[in-house]
């Protein structure tokens, strides 16, 4: 195996040896933009050293989800190890690599540290060290708790991430203070990647854009000010194509008080196109619509075509359960608010997502969609966002993620051709 490394990469993978100036950290901290090479040099150096420094050990290897951290990480490092001559077995039911190598064995446990009772998951076992991707992605409470299992003498902790805001608390508590946390602090750019070709990094350059182009891109810890779809133009919206659709979906935002919006989604030759909407004001209105009577509208939004699955809005409990009684597919929706933005906006641009010009309320929202600068942490303010929403709960729910496994409960309707 013969991998070339950047200058930085290189400090990454020998700081923790005797002859580097920074032997004497306790902890490394990479962050930086996407496609740096900061992930591959850290996942390499962090098994290098544990399995130079220390035998019959426990380590923890902690992603923001066990699936994303064996796809980002574990499977491209694997292969290198093994070609280095590690031998490496694991048990994915008990979430365990045991690694040997030179008469040493270590066992490394995998976690997910998707929210605060994640924290609970890693209480009571003792480490030698641990290793957490994208830990800005992770709460405050998990990570601190992986921290303090690292009682071994000799232990290190090990830090990886994308930017987020400048308020986070892991930027604050740590990169900021990282000289007193006695901590080697690096920041990457794509520069530090020598396996890319000028052509792939400006093809990063063109996906991104705004708050996500300045944390993505440059690598920089930004607050997140303006519109949300800072690069969307009135142009972009498109005619409903003609010619068949291949699958259809609905998108709920469930409103009383405030405005309720449904999205219908059609798919043609590999792009969704939102063709459809209702919207309801019940301000406006100066009436307020009932569970059944929404349930009516999302009939007449779906006509005669076969509807895959409704994503509903996760807080509507009696709408969702009385959609479910008549019969529709029904999925709660993914609601990570931030990770949904970033999906959608990638969509978007891409091209993969087209809003149609028959949905007015969508555009009217998405030129008024902004996000609130005296929120003290990264959130979008609370008006013109429903069917922002919806628009979001789609795409988090069907593009972001495999849609497989619906069961087939949806009302039998005609295809639209």
């Amino acid at each position: 195996m013969r991998l070339q490394f950047s200058p930085k990469q290189k400090i990454v993978l020998t700081w923790w040896q005797k002859s580097s100036p920074y032997s004497k950290c306790d902890a490394i901290i990479c962050d930086g933009a996407v496609r740096s090479g900061k992930t591959l040099s850290m996942g390499l150096s962090f098994f290098l050293w544990a399995m130079a420094q220390f035998r019959d050990r426990r380590f923890g290897v902690c992603g923001k989800t066990i699936a994303s951290l064996r796809r980002n990480v574990l499977s491209e490092l694997l292969p290198k190890l093994k070609a280095l001559g590690f031998r490496c077995t694991e048990k994915r039911t008990e979430n365990l690599l045991r690694i040997s190598y030179g008469g040493h064995t270590n066992e490394f446990y995998i976690f997910g540290g998707r929210d605060e009772g994640s924290a609970s998951l890693i209480q009571g076992i003792t480490f030698a060290g641990v290793l957490m991707d994208e830990v800005a992605l992770m709460p405050r409470s998990f990570v601190e708790q992986a921290c303090a299992r690292c009682s071994v003498s000799g232990s290190r902790l090990w830090f990886n991430c994308n930017p987020e805001g400048p308020y986070h608390w892991f930027y604050n508590e740590w990169i900021l203070q990282a000289e007193q946390r006695d901590c080697l602090y690096l920041h990457f750019t794509m520069q530090d990647n020598p396996s890319l070709s000028p052509q792939i990094r400006q093809r990063y350059e063109r996906l991104y854009t705004g708050v996500f182009y300045r944390r993505f891109i440059l690598g920089q810890w930004v607050a997140a000010e303006g519109r949300v779809y800072d690069f969307f133009e009135p142009s972009m919206a498109r005619p409903v194509p003609e010619g068949r659709f291949e699958q259809w979906y609905i998108s709920c935002d469930y409103g009383t008080v405030n405005p309720a919006s449904f999205g219908l989604w059609g798919l043609q030759a590999g792009v969704w196109y939102r063709v459809e909407e209702f919207y309801f004001d019940s301000r406006k209105q100066m009436r307020q619509m009932t569970d059944a009577e929404y349930a009516a509208a999302l009939r007449d939004l779906a006509g005669q075509r076969t509807i895959r699955a409704v994503i509903v809005d996760p807080s509507a409990a009696s709408f969702i359960e009385l959609l479910r009684r008549e019969g529709w597919t029904v999925k709660r929706a993914e609601n990570d608010v931030l990770s949904g933005i970033r999906h959608t906006s990638d969509c978007l641009k891409s091209g993969r997502l087209v809003i149609c010009d028959t949905c007015r309320d969508c555009l009217r929202e998405i030129e008024e969609y902004v996000w609130d600068t005296k929120a003290g942490k990264d959130a979008v303010r609370k008006s013109h966002d429903h069917a922002m929403d919806d628009m979001r709960y789609f795409v988090a729910t069907v593009l972001a993620q495999p849609v497989g496994g619906f069961s087939v409960r949806a009302v039998a309707r005609r295809q639209n051709v």
